[in-house]
C-alpha cells in the first residue's frame, strides 16, 4: 500500500482573557525583539563584512545577550525567533550574491513560532508559553466537520504552530500531518516533481534531470571533521577540548549551508518546470532500502527534505512523501515498466526488457513521481490530469507526453 504524508494547516481562532491578551502581546514584542537583535548582530557579519547566516553560529553569539535583554524570554522562543532572523539574513544573503542590495530585515508582523516544547495541544485548547509562564487559549471552532474542527482531530498529528494577531483577535496557524492511502485534496491537474537522495555521488537528482550537491563531497569533509577531533581528543588539554568545539560548530554551520544551498536549489528546479508537488520517498523506507547509510546520511535527508519543505511553502508547492516499493529496479519508461534487481548496476541502469539505459538516479527519480501519480489516479484524485515533470517536457500517467512550450 502506498502511503502518502498530507500536510495542513489548521487556521484556529483563539478566546483569551484580558489578562491572557495582554500576555500573549508582550511576548510578540519580545520575541519580535530577539529576532531584530539576531539580525542586527548577523547583518554587521564579521571583519570580511559577510553576513552571518548559520543558525549555530547566530546562537552562540545572541543566545545569551537575546535572553537577558528580553527578560528571559521563553529559551524555546528565542531559539524560534533566531531561526527567523537567520532566514531572513539567509535570503538577503542570497540577494547579494545575485548582485542585489537588500535592507536589513525589520520584524513588524505581529507574529510568533511556537515548536512543540512551548506549545501544548489539547481537544479544546491549547497552553502557550510567555513572558509570565503560560496561558490558556480556547479554540473557537465551527459546529461543522469541516477545516479547522478536522485537523484538529486525532487523525492529524499536530507539530509547530504560528500564532497571529490581527484585528484585535490572535489566530493559531498549526500544521497538522497525516499519513494515509486515501486520495490527497489539491492534486488535480498537479505537476510532481520526483526526488531521489543518495548516499554517494549526487545528493539529489530530480525526474528533471538536475544533479544537485555532492554526497561523496560531505562524506569527505566529515571524514576529515571526525579525523581532527580524534586527533584533538587524544591529545586530552583544555586548549584541544576548545579546539574541538570550535572544530565542530565550524562543520555544523558549513554543512547547514550546503544543505540549504541544495534545498533552494530544489525549490528552483520546481519552480523553473511550473510543478505543483515535490515528491521524497518517506525516511523510513530510505532507510530501509539504503541499508548503508550512515547517521550523518540520514540527517542529510532529513534536513534536504525539511529545508526544502518550508521553502517550497513560501510559493504554494506541496511536498509529499511516499513509500514506494522498487524504484530504483523498474524502468522509469512508460512503455516498459519491467522490473529486476538486476535492471541496475550502481549509477547505471540498463532494462532488461526494453535495454533502455539511464543514469539509476535519474530513473528512480522519474519512478517516484510516477507512483504519486497512479495513487492519485486510482484513488480519482485527478491524476489522469496531472504530471510528471521531465527535463523538457511533462508526462501524464497514461503516456501522454507534452512538451514544454516556448
Amino acid at each position: 500500500m502506498l502511503l502518502v504524508e498530507l500536510r495542513r494547516t489548521a487556521v484556529v481562532k483563539l478566546d483569551v482573557d484580558d489578562d491572557a491578551h495582554q500576555l500573549l502581546q508582550e511576548t510578540i514584542d519580545r520575541f519580535k525583539q530577539a529576532a531584530q537583535m539576531v539580525v542586527n548582530d548577523g547583518w554587521n557579519g564579521t571583519e570580511d563584512g559577510y553576513i552571518v547566516t548559520s543558525k549555530t553560529e547566530l546562537h552562540d553569539r545572541t543566545y545569551d545577550t537575546v535572553r537577558e535583554a528580553t527578560n528571559e524570554l521563553n529559551a524555546d522562543l528565542v531559539c524560534a525567533a533566531r531561526n527567523r532572523a537567520a532566514d531572513a539574513l539567509d535570503s538577503c544573503a542570497e540577494k547579494r550574491k545575485d548582485g542585489k542590495n537588500p535592507s536589513k530585515p525589520q520584524f513588524t508582523s505581529d507574529s510568533i513560532v511556537y515548536n512543540l516544547n512551548a506549545i501544548t495541544y489539547y481537544d479544546e485548547y491549547a497552553t502557550l508559553a510567555t513572558v509570565n509562564g503560560r496561558i490558556e487559549a480556547e479554540y473557537v471552532l465551527p459546529d461543522e466537520d469541516v477545516p479547522p474542527t478536522i485537523y484538529l482531530s486525532d487523525d492529524w498529528k499536530k507539530r509547530e504552530a504560528t500564532l497571529q494577531h490581527r484585528d484585535g483577535d490572535y489566530y493559531l496557524h498549526i500544521a497538522v500531518v497525516k499519513e494515509t492511502d486515501d486520495e490527497p485534496e489539491d492534486a488535480e491537474n498537479g505537476t510532481v516533481l520526483g526526488v531521489d537522495l543518495n548516499v554517494d555521488g549526487h545528493l539529489v537528482v530530480t525526474s528533471t534531470g538536475a544533479f544537485l550537491g555532492n554526497a561523496d563531497y560531505l562524506n569527505h569533509k566529515r571524514r576529515e571533521y571526525e579525523k581532527r577531533r580524534g586527533q584533538m581528543q587524544q591529545t586530552g588539554t583544555r586548549s584541544a577540548h576548545l579546539t574541538i568545539k570550535s572544530l565542530g560548530g565550524r562543520f555544523a554551520n558549513w554543512s547547514e549551508d550546503y544543505l540549504h544551498r541544495i534545498s533552494k536549489a530544489l525549490v528552483q528546479e520546481a519552480l523553473a518546470h511550473e510543478c505543483t508537488h515535490i515528491a521524497f520517498e518517506n525516511l523510513e523506507h530510505i532507510r530501509e532500502r539504503i541499508s548503508n547509510a550512515s547517521k550523518f546520511q540520514q540527517w542529510i535527508f532529513r534536513c534536504i527534505q525539511e529545508y526544502t519543505e518550508y521553502k517550497a511553502a513560501e510559493y504554494g508547492i506541496a511536498v509529499e512523501k511516499i513509500a514506494p516499493q522498487y524504484t530504483s529496479q523498474r524502468c522509469s519508461h512508460v512503455d516498459c515498466s519491467f522490473t529486476h534487481k538486476e535492471n541496475r548496476d550502481g549509477d547505471e541502469f540498463s532494462c532488461l526488457e526494453c535495454g533502455r539505459e539511464y543514469h539509476a538516479n535519474y530513473n528512480a527519480a522519474k519512478n517516484i513521481a510516477r507512483k504519486l501519480l497512479q495513487h492519485w489516479h486510482k484513488s480519482g484524485a485527478g491524476g489522469a490530469s496531472s504530471h510528471l515533470a521531465l527535463k523538457s517536457g511533462s508526462l501524464n500517467v497514461n503516456g501522454v507526453y507534452t512538451p514544454t512550450t516556448t
